[in-house]
């Protein structure tokens, strides 16, 4: 017996999934939105990690392959990496959790779309604020 997404594209499965948050208690549709002030803040925290780890690993791994050679430098994707890791957990878990205090202040509910908008968001503005300071220092 075969599965009934086994005969359309990949492309109709994902926009056959229901995820459209439920609106005035309709029972059509899946709850996505997170309402309490911890939901909200680990949505964008993961975000933030996750996206900050899918940013400084190709840049360790690069520096990796460039800089092996090198006596000292070749320590350097340690360095990458631990910055991919610690740079959400500092900075990361403050802003998460000032992006969740304004929802909640507000009392809005958090769409799962927007908590993946503002934590790849920080990790961009992190990305572009590091290669516009070392642009300043030439």
């Amino acid at each position: 017996m075969q599965d009934r997404y086994s005969e359309i594209g990949f492309a109709q499965q994902i926009l056959s999934l229901n995820l459209v948050p439920r609106k005035n208690g309709s029972s059509r549709g899946n709850d996505t939105s997170l309402a309490d002030f911890s939901e909200m803040w680990y949505g964008v925290f993961l975000w933030a990690a996750v996206s900050s780890l899918v940013f400084h690993l190709p840049a360790a791994l690069l520096a990796l392959a460039t800089l092996r050679q090198h006596k000292v430098a070749r320590f350097i994707p340690i360095a990458i990496l631990l910055m991919g890791i610690v740079g959400p957990l500092c900075g990361g878990v403050l802003t998460s959790a000032a992006i969740a205090g304004v929802y909640k202040a507000a009392g809005k509910r958090m769409i799962s779309l927007e908590a993946l908008v503002f934590g790849v968001g920080q990790s961009f503005c992190i990305v572009i604020i590091s290669f516009l300071r070392v642009l300043a220092t030439l």
